[in-house]
């Protein structure tokens, strides 16, 4: 068994037990005070909203608890058991009619901790750590100003009032708010959905206090308005317990959003409702006026709440009244840069442009040009039209491509072309440019007895002609950059097969030198080694024979040596090794059959092997071919330097070939692979009849 194993479930069970001991004992020992604090005669309403709060909060504490193994359940618990205290010593105070006796002073000492420990729980969320020594003065400071509240009251004789908690609690919220909207944006997943609902209670509670303290101070309903307070802070504790249930939880966000917006809608009516009414001076003190002007409340807030999900649609209905069956204008350019968003082709994106515009601006027709060169072209026409090019010169697309948009007395300057056939409508031009370059045109019509384009008009063809630029931008990158995809995928698998070809080439020369050391070389010798001992055998009985034998043994030996030179000149010239290229070409040459003429510049020197032997057998090779395919014929031979490269020629004035023909066969290919291992390239070039060139260079690398 894994000796880590029982000490994670010890940790985790010693984590537990801290956790539910607080849990668990302060929901009990709330539980027991509030038993004796509604025992006491003379319950009034805001006492009991009181007890049911304490109770509730304790609730929430024993959940919370039940929950997590990292909560803020103790804090929770002792927040609930200090109201709970602060309540019935309250209750006993008054009963005994001592203003200063102890139950008086532990009743504003526990108000005034139920404060403090509501503090350090928002600095604590969600976890119930403080973590930072920041949080942790602040939490000290919390109660020491608690601590110093209760005790200067406590002298003073002054009990702890609703009143003065109702000012405190909020001042010590806001303090901490900033801190819990910190750790707020630093969690996630469980521990964000805590705060969410935490949030959407405190705002609930928030917004129902502050409309029943604004009809309290208008109307004077409800009566009383704290009780009405402490018991909307009951949602407060429910919200924390709905949070610790799944199928709840993961709906925090959209909770805390409709939250906010139903509590600003009320705030705003309410401060409008105060401003107006007490404004003016003429607060309303009868009963039918509070009753009126608490109807007008309750319907404004009503239409405000209804509002918020009707907007959309009065605005759609709105939007068709004003302007027909038509959209907004600016509908265009947020459809446009919508659809710009979810890879779209370009030629259907500029389609539903110039259809979204036709629509939204009543257009008799809508246009769309191209191009990059000296000519645009109409890529996209609604309603559909023959194509149709416009020439620019250079001085007239510098021109066009800094103007804005322009009508038709413009055009008729600089793109006249643009008016044949539309002498008297209204025309409007918005070039399409990207960092100073023309890309396009945006061409838009209009009867001549229509609604004259508006500046919102104008607005929304130069935004369009803004983003339709950076589409086309984006879209030329994009063809770049796939054009240098392919272009590599080529050359990826060019190299691919110049290496198969390479190491098949290979293979294939191994074999050859093989095939002429069994059957040339080595069978001289074989041979030399016979005669050698038929010679030993007779020369003591025939001298004279023996003389003649070793003669041809001699001659034999001459051929041998001839016959690996040549093959060693296969391989790799000693010559070229030893002289360069100049003098390996030039005795190359001495052995072909072709009449050649070797021309090597004098800047032409001692290069690397490799790029020595690609020359030296790409020359062999075209040699060769000459051979082949021109007999008689006189060839030119030439080398020398240019630009940076080492570059070769080989040409004859023979009968030609068809060179797209030749470019397939496995002499251009060898050449080709040879030379392009290096980073050089080849060219064969032909005319029937006119002769044939095989021409290539290779990169000097300094």
């Amino acid at each position: 068994m894994d000796p880590a194993v029982p000490t994670r479930a010890g940790s985790r069970g010693h984590s537990w037990t801290r956790q539910a001991v607080p849990g668990l004992l302060g929901p009990a020992a709330t539980a027991v005070v509030a038993a004796a604090g509604l025992r006491v005669p003379g319950l009034g309403v805001i006492d009991a909203f009181g007890f049911a709060l304490a109770i509730a909060w304790a609730t929430a504490g024993l959940v919370v608890a039940r929950s997590a193994d990292r909560t803020a359940a103790p804090l929770i618990g002792l927040g609930a058991l200090a109201g709970t205290v602060g309540l019935t010593a309250a209750r006993i105070g008054a009963s005994e009619g001592d203003a200063h006796g102890p139950a008086r002073v532990l009743a504003t000492l526990a108000g005034c901790g139920v404060i403090a420990v509501s503090f350090h729980y928002l600095l604590a969320l969600p976890d119930g750590r403080l973590g930072r020594p920041g949080r942790r003065i602040m939490a000290a400071l919390g109660y020491a100003s608690a601590a110093g509240i209760g005790v200067g009251l406590a002298v003073a004789g002054h009990p702890f009032t609703v009143t003065a908690g109702a000012v405190i609690w909020p001042l010590a919220v806001a303090c901490a708010l900033p801190a819990t909207r910190l750790r707020y944006l630093q969690t996630a997943g469980r521990d964000k959905e805590r705060l969410q609902w935490l949030g959407a209670g405190l705002v609930i509670a928030a917004s129902v206090a502050l409309t029943s303290a604004v009809l309290h101070l208008l109307v004077d309903w409800p009566g009383p308005a704290d009780a009405v307070a402490a018991g909307a802070a009951l949602v407060v504790p429910l919200a924390v317990m709905a949070a610790e249930f799944a199928p709840l939880a993961r709906h925090g966000g959209q909770v805390l959003v409709q939250a906010l917006t139903v509590a600003g809608s009320g705030a705003i009516v309410a401060a409008i409702y105060l401003v107006i009414v007490l404004g003016l001076g003429n607060a309303p003190l009868t009963g039918e006026d509070r009753r009126i002007l608490g109807m007008s409340m309750l319907a404004a807030a009503v239409a405000v709440i209804g509002f918020l999900p009707a907007r959309g649609r009065l605005v759609a209905s709105a939007t068709r009244f004003v302007y027909g069956t038509r959209e907004a204008p600016g509908e265009s350019l947020r459809t446009f840069g919508s659809r710009m968003t979810r890879a779209v082709a370009m030629d259907e994106l500029l389609l539903q442009l110039a259809e979204s515009l036709r629509k939204t601006m009543q257009l008799t027709c809508a246009e769309i040009y191209t191009g990059l060169g000296d000519v645009l072209e109409r890529a996209v026409s609604v309603p559909d039209a023959d194509p149709k090019s416009i020439v620019l010169t250079d001085r007239e697309r510098p021109v066009v491509a800094r103007a804005g948009v322009s009508g038709s007395a413009w055009a008729s300057v600089w793109l006249p072309s643009l008016l044949d056939g539309r002498e008297q409508a209204q025309l409007r031009v918005a070039p399409i440019s990207h960092a100073g370059e023309l890309l396009g045109l945006i061409v838009v019509e209009r009867p001549a007895r229509a609604d004259t384009f508006t500046d919102e008009d104008d607005r929304v063809l130069t935004e369009l002609a803004r983003q339709a630029g950076l589409a086309f931008h984006n879209s030329q990158l994009d063809s770049a950059l796939q054009t240098t995809l392919d272009a590599l995928r080529k050359q990826a698998d060019e190299l691919r097969e110049s290496r198969a070809r390479v190491v098949a080439s290979g293979d294939a020369e191994r074999r050859r030198v093989e095939r002429n050391l069994h059957d040339g070389a080595q069978q001289h010798l074989v041979a030399l080694a016979i005669n050698l001992r038929l010679t030993r055998d007779i020369v003591a009985e025939d001298p004279e024979g023996a003389g003649e034998m070793l003669g041809q043994l001699a001659e034999d030996v001459q051929a041998t040596i001839k016959e690996l030179r040549e093959l060693a000149h296969g391989i790799y010239p000693p010559l070229l090794a030893d002289n360069g290229l100049g003098d390996a070409l030039r005795a190359a040459a001495s052995r072909s059959p072709l009449t050649v003429r070797v021309a090597v510049a004098d800047e032409v020197g001692r290069y690397s092997a490799e790029m020595e032997a690609a020359i030296y057998f790409a020359c062999m090779e075209a040699l060769q071919n000459a051979a082949k395919h021109a007999p008689g014929a006189t060839v030119d031979l030439r080398l020398w330097t240019e630009s940076g490269g080492l570059l070769f020629s080989v040409a004859d004035d023979g009968p030609g070939y068809d060179a797209a023909v030749a470019r397939r066969g496995h002499g251009y290919i060898n050449m080709a692979d040879r030379l392009g291992a290096i980073g050089g390239t080849v060219r064969w070039d032909s005319v029937p009849g006119h002769g044939s060139s095989v021409s290539g260079s290779v990169p000097l690398v300094a």
